[in-house]
C-alpha cells in the first residue's frame, strides 16, 4: 500500500470532531490505514458511548513489541474565539491548523506513517486512546496488552527526546458556610470567599523542586459558588489541578493541600475549613537515560542530553504498569507551548520529520530489546 502523508493524515484527524467524544470516527480511519498495512487491529468501543473508542494494533515477528501510544481526543474549542475553523487541517505558511494539531494529531499520525513504513517484521504495538485529557478515561478500559520493553509516547515536545513527565493530582476542595441576605452578609459565612482566599494560598504557595522534574505546581483551576447577587453563598468548590515531581506524592500534597487551606482560613471569620477530595492521582514517570531499552531509540531521535521530563501528564501513567514496566520516551512534533490554545497550530515540517526520524529509531529500539 502507499503509505499516508503524515501531514495530510493529521489534517484529516483534525478535521474530525473529537473534543472530549467522537473518537470512535479517528479511531476508524486509522484501524483501515493499519489493517491494509498488515496489522492486526482491534476496536475497542467504550461501554458507556459507542462514538467512544480505543484501538489496538500489532505487527512484528513475534518478539516483544515496542509500544506506540497517542490520544485521539482534543479538549474543547469555541470558534466564537478561533480566527479559522477549529478543524481546518489545512496547512498555512508553514502551520498545520485547527485543534489538536499540537495536542496531538500530528503526533499521532507520525507513529502511524512510521509504523506503516517500517519493516514489516519490526515487533510493533500501538495503542491510540479516547479520553486522555481528562485523565486517561480509555487507557484504564485497555486489556491484553502485551509486554514491551520500550513505549513512546507522542505527545508534544517539538521533536525533542523526553524521558518521562510529572504525575498529576486533581483535588476538589468543598467549602461550607451559612447563608444570609445579600443585604447583611455578616450574618451569614461565605462560602466562596472562603474558597477565594485559599485558592490565592494554594496560587502563591511555594512548592517542591525536583533535580529531574523540575518545580511542583499548582493551579486553582474552578471555582463554582452561588445561586444570585443577593444570597450569600452557603457551599462553594474549588477544583486544583497539582503537578506532582518525584519527592512529592499524592498522600504528600493533599496533607499540603489542606494544610495551606487551614492556615489561609485560621485568622478569619470563617467557621470551617473544605473537604479535600481527590479526583484525579495519576504517579510520575521517569526513565534513566542510560537504560538500554531507551538509549538506542533516544539517540536515534537526536537525544543528547541533558535529561528532560514533560510537565504535563500523559497515558503513560496507566499504561506503564500495563505494559510490564518499559522504559519511557516522550517525543512528538507538536509545540508544547500552543497545547490547549485558541488558534492551535504545529509546524508542518516537524510532522514529517518526526515520521522520518521515528523509523530508524523503532529499528534501534527493537534490536536493543532484549529477546
Amino acid at each position: 500500500m502507499e503509505t499516508p502523508d503524515p501531514v495530510a493524515l493529521a489534517g484529516s484527524l483534525i478535521a474530525l470532531d473529537t473534543r472530549g467524544g467522537g473518537e470512535r470516527a479517528a479511531a476508524d480511519l486509522l484501524a483501515g490505514l493499519l489493517d491494509d498495512g498488515g496489522f492486526t487491529v482491534r476496536t475497542e468501543p467504550d461501554p458507556a458511548d459507542p462514538a467512544r473508542a480505543n484501538l489496538v494494533a500489532r505487527r512484528g515477528d513475534g518478539r516483544p513489541p515496542v509500544t506506540l501510544t497517542g490520544h485521539l481526543d482534543t479538549v474543547p474549542a469555541d470558534p466564537a474565539g478561533w480566527s479559522f475553523d477549529p478543524h481546518a487541517g489545512d496547512v498555512v505558511d508553514g502551520r498545520l491548523r485547527g485543534r489538536g494539531s499540537t495536542d496531538m494529531k500530528a503526533g499521532v499520525a507520525a507513529l502511524v506513517v512510521a509504523a506503516l513504513r517500517s519493516d514489516p517484521a519490526t515487533p510493533l504495538q500501538l495503542v491510540f486512546t479516547f479520553g486522555e485529557e481528562t485523565g486517561g478515561d480509555g487507557a484504564r478500559l485497555l486489556a491484553g496488552l502485551e509486554p514491551s520493553p520500550l513505549l513512546v509516547v507522542a505527545e508534544p515536545t517539538a521533536n525533542r527526546v523526553l524521558h518521562g513527565h510529572k504525575g498529576v493530582l486533581w483535588l476538589r476542595l468543598v467549602q461550607h458556610g451559612v447563608g444570609a441576605h445579600g443585604s447583611r452578609p455578616e450574618l451569614g459565612d461565605n462560602a466562596l470567599v472562603a474558597l477565594g482566599r485559599v485558592a490565592a494560598a494554594l496560587h502563591d504557595h511555594t512548592w517542591p523542586v525536583s533535580a529531574t522534574h523540575g518545580a511542583a505546581t499548582a493551579n486553582p483551576g474552578t471555582l463554582h459558588a452561588g445561586l444570585q447577587p443577593n444570597l450569600v453563598p452557603d457551599r462553594a468548590e474549588l477544583e486544583v489541578d497539582l503537578r506532582l515531581v518525584p519527592g512529592l506524592d499524592a498522600a504528600t500534597a493533599r496533607d499540603e493541600v489542606a494544610g495551606i487551606a487551614r492556615a489561609a482560613l485560621a485568622a478569619t471569620s470563617h467557621r470551617g475549613v473544605p473537604d479535600v477530595e481527590v479526583r484525579l492521582d495519576l504517579p510520575a514517570v521517569g526513565t534513566d537515560p542510560a537504560d538500554p531499552r531507551a538509549a538506542a531509540a533516544a539517540t536515534a531521535l537526536g537525544y543528547g542530553g541533558p535529561a528532560a521530563f514533560a510537565s504535563y501528564f500523559t497515558d503513560a501513567s496507566v499504561l506503564v504498569p500495563a505494559l510490564g514496566d518499559p522504559a519511557v520516551l516522550v517525543y512528538g512534533p507538536g509545540d508544547p507551548e500552543l497545547a490547549h490554545v485558541t488558534d492551535e497550530t504545529c509546524s508542518a515540517a516537524r510532522v514529517g520529520e518526526a515520521a522520518d526520524a521515528l523509523v530508524p529509531a523503532l529499528v534501534r529500539a527493537c534490536a536493543a530489546a532484549p529477546a
